[in-house]
């Protein structure tokens, strides 16, 4: 297979500048803040339309099920067309969305709208993604990934409290239309900054027999399976913490305990990347959820104590995100011809976590408490562990100065 004519195959590889990288980060950034900015936009929407607080909860609904069903098609369409003007025009449809959704007369088509966002977002970040990992040096892919990333976690505790203030001085619809305007200016520079980078040698021509065609169904089973117990262990913690400081009447405090786990999250990526450059991407997955399952059984016993709650966080979330770029790392490796679908599935099974973690932990929370949803989101990690340390189809990427190996592990 050719590869796209955006991405040509040269045997040079200059890695990418700051400018190309910013450039994604800042994309990420956006469409993250669209994507966490309507949880606590939603009593301000529901006012407005005169419905409901559950109702308001089905936009968050929507633009999931969009993104978990469009993924995996969009990364397919990325993979076989040229991956810039995907995002391109994927980026154009993210802001007629968000237009939409601040001009939305009506309840019914504000749902149409966060419908279409989620379509459009499933098309940027594993094309954005698959971007920077196939024209970044083989040597700095996992940390390059990392900073990209980092754009998505900012937006978790800057970007979403940043719309949220936005939404109680200006009006909940000032921050899309705010989103939509920095989207639709990022579609131009995309459109053309990625043609004239030469794509590094080993992420177009496939280093094994299964990286030029379709991705084996053990291997996505494996990686849908560790990405989907990752996000419900990780985001059981994280999508009820502020519910369980209020309750137990610390509702001052979860601004700055958010922060904390925000960077923390934000280092435990760099770092995560940076060791699987040097290392096996397997081992830093695997020791990543290892320690996920611990610190998350910390954070339970330390809850009471507010500042022991906050060294824990910050403990947890480092430990949890260090898993990201290197399981991403890890795919990119093994399927360069199809990083974009395969990174779209590993998308796909985040956002399927996500939405298990908010459905079942709130039951949880309700019949027991907050420590005992801790003790559960550990207790699945445990599996996930396993599964990434088994990876029956994994290979050793190759370093710089060696022949790539294939094949299964020994043993």
């Amino acid at each position: 297979m050719h590869p796209p004519p955006s991405e040509p195959a040269e045997d040079t590889v200059p890695g990418l500048s700051a400018g190309p990288v910013a450039l994604a980060w800042l994309t990420q950034f956006l469409v993250g803040t669209d994507l966490f900015v309507v949880a606590p936009l939603l009593p301000r929407i529901a006012a407005s339309f005169d419905v409901s607080a559950a109702s308001t909860g089905l936009l968050v609904t929507a633009f999931s099920i969009a993104y978990v069903v469009a993924s995996p098609f969009a990364g397919w369409l990325s993979d076989r067309w040229d991956r810039a003007t995907v995002l391109a025009v994927a980026l154009v449809l993210f802001s007629a969305a968000n237009v939409g959704t601040a001009l939305a007369p009506g309840f019914g088509l504000l749902l149409v709208a966060r419908v279409v966002a989620g379509l459009a977002a499933a098309a940027t970040g594993p094309t954005v993604y698959a971007l920077v990992s196939t024209r970044a040096r083989p040597q700095a892919r996992a940390q390059v990934l990392a900073v990209v990333g980092s754009g998505l976690l900012t937006a978790l505790w800057v970007g979403a409290p940043a719309g949220s203030l936005l939404g109680r001085y200006v009006g909940w619809q000032a921050a899309f239309v705010i989103l939509a305007a920095g989207t639709l200016l990022l579609a131009f520079p995309h459109a053309f900054v990625w043609r004239a980078r030469p794509v590094p040698a080993d992420a177009v021509a496939p280093t094994a027999a299964h990286g030029a065609g379709r991705p084996p169904t053990r291997l996505a089973a494996s990686a849908v399976a560790v990405m989907t117990l990752w996000a419900f262990s990780v985001y059981t913690l994280y999508t009820f913490l502020a519910v369980a400081l209020h309750s137990d009447g610390r509702s001052t405090d979860v601004t700055w305990l958010l922060a904390v786990y925000g960077v923390g999250a934000v280092v435990g990526g760099q770092v995560g990347g940076r060791i699987a450059d040097r290392a096996d991407a397997v081992r830093v997955t695997a020791a990543a959820l290892a320690l996920t399952a611990v610190l998350e059984v910390v954070v339970a016993l330390a809850f009471p104590v507010t500042w022991a709650l906050a060294c824990a966080l910050a403990l947890f979330a480092l430990a949890a995100y260090a898993f990201f770029p290197a399981q991403q790392r890890h795919l990119v490796d093994l399927f360069p011809g199809r990083a974009t679908a395969v990174l779209s599935w590993n998308n796909s099974a985040l956002f399927v976590g996500l939405s298990v973690a908010g459905a079942a932990g709130g039951q949880i929370v309700h019949a027991l408490d907050y420590p005992a949803l801790l003790y559960i989101g550990a207790a699945v990690a445990v599996p996930a562990c396993l599964l990434a340390r088994g990876d029956p189809t994994a290979r050793r990427p190759a370093r710089s100065g060696r022949p790539p190996r294939s094949g299964r592990r020994p043993g």
